[in-house]
């Protein structure tokens, strides 16, 4: 092998192993399982609630009380951070919400037809049991829910 090869052998490895090195240095999420909006060095923790599930024919709406979210956010691809403990970052899904008669809803079929669409989001770990949700699509202003598939339980923001 000749000097050069290795020394750029050599530097390469060194690289990769400071790039895995590198930590999150940003501000922490406070609480754990709770997704936090990321504003520049401030973290905004979305609405933690329950969506209610109403059984319809062939759909089921779930209903999120109140018209709209305290948590919100002006960027129409927003970031998130979260610390988890017991959600898997990978079985989240953001939905948009509608937001009437004083409550959030959103329709899902039970037929083959989908009705709600999530949005494509990408998952980056960022450090211990810390990652970085980042929003691969613009958003529109309006209603939207964080959810772990096949829960009811959802983490809301609004995009204004």
């Amino acid at each position: 092998m000749q000097p050069k090869t290795i020394l750029l052998g050599a530097a390469l490895l060194l690289c990769s192993f400071a790039a895995r090195a590198q930590k999150y240095a940003g501000p922490q999420p406070e609480k754990p399982d709770l997704p936090y909006l990321v504003h520049a060095d401030t973290l905004v923790p979305t609405e933690a609630t329950e969506a209610k599930e109403e059984d319809r024919k062939d759909e089921i709406l779930y209903a999120i009380a109140g018209a709209t979210s305290p948590a919100g956010t002006p960027l129409a691809s927003p970031s998130f951070l979260i610390r988890t403990e017991q959600l898997a970052p990978d079985k989240l899904e953001i939905y948009k919400v509608e937001s009437r008669n004083g409550r959030r809803e959103i329709l899902f079929s039970h037929k083959k037809k989908q009705i709600a669409r999530p949005f494509r989001f990408s998952i980056k770990r960022v450090g211990d049991s810390l990652y970085r949700l980042e929003v691969d699509e613009s958003l529109e202003n309006g209603e939207y829910s964080i959810t772990p598939n096949g829960s009811n339980q959802v983490f809301c923001f609004r995009v204004y």
